[in-house]
């Protein structure tokens, strides 16, 4: 990469499609996620053969412990390495494809669509963010349910630490986090194997009343909120999380 970002792709699909990606964040807790999950599914009294769109999916790990769950389950991403391991996963009523959150999604017979662990706010205009949203909306069926996980803006930016340095599987990472144009951007630099690499994450500062904004413009109503993965109230400022249940009027 000679120290930079290739200009052609967007940052998002240039760094999830990476080997690093998946090494930085090898620690998250899968265990944290399946009981959000099972927290989230009780909450809903979803029951055996709902249709889920997890959208994006990356590699299909929570997909996958949905359709366990007795779902049946469509994930989508666009990182095509993503998917192209998501796919070793399929069986009958658990299936992946390549897709840009941007574009029309092919069905819209979904009772549930899961937009989870903060996968949205990546994109430069709030244009693409309505975008994306049209796409979640538009998959559900009538009736249907929205869950959107996003991170507590509030206390994110309360607690953001300016420079850290991990070392994970022997390469070591310096992580600068800094707010620049409304969104929360996160320099990612690091050697291997005597190469040079920096990549950034950016996602846009949203607030509970721009996620009400979008939920309104797209035909959806909020009906609960959380604050964490054992969804516990919502506090603006204390919660790890800001986790939106929404139905389509």
């Amino acid at each position: 990469m000679d120290g930079k970002q290739a200009e052609n792709k967007e940052w998002f699909g240039e760094w999830f499609d990476t080997v690093y990606y998946h090494i930085l964040y090898s620690h998250r807790d899968h265990q944290e996620a399946e009981v959000f999950l099972d927290n989230l599914t009780a909450f809903l009294q979803m029951k055996a053969g709902d249709k889920v769109l997890d959208l994006p999916c990356g590699k299909g790990r929570h997909a996958s412990y949905l359709h366990e769950k007795g779902f049946s389950v469509e994930g989508a991403d666009l990182s095509a390495n993503s998917i192209r391991e998501a796919k070793k996963l399929e069986e009958e009523g658990l299936s992946f494809r390549e897709h840009d959150i941007r574009d029309h999604y092919p069905s819209s017979d979904f009772n549930y669509v899961f937009n989870l662990f903060t996968s949205f706010g990546y994109f430069d205009s709030n244009s693409e963010n309505e975008e994306a949203f049209a796409t979640l909306a538009g998959a559900m069926a009538p009736g249907g349910v929205l869950v959107i996980d996003f991170m507590n803006t509030h206390k994110i930016l309360k607690h953001l630490v300016a420079m850290e340095v991990k070392q994970v599987q022997g390469i070591v990472f310096t992580l600068k986090k800094y707010i620049k144009d409304g969104f929360i951007t996160k320099e990612i630099s690091f050697e291997d194997q005597g190469q040079q690499y920096l990549f950034k994450e950016r996602v846009k500062e949203l607030y509970p009343a721009d996620f009400g904004s979008y939920l309104s413009q797209f035909g959806l109503q909020a009906k609960a909120e959380f604050g964490d993965y054992t969804l516990s109230a919502y506090d603006s400022m204390e919660s790890d999380r800001y986790i939106v249940v929404a139905t389509k009027l």
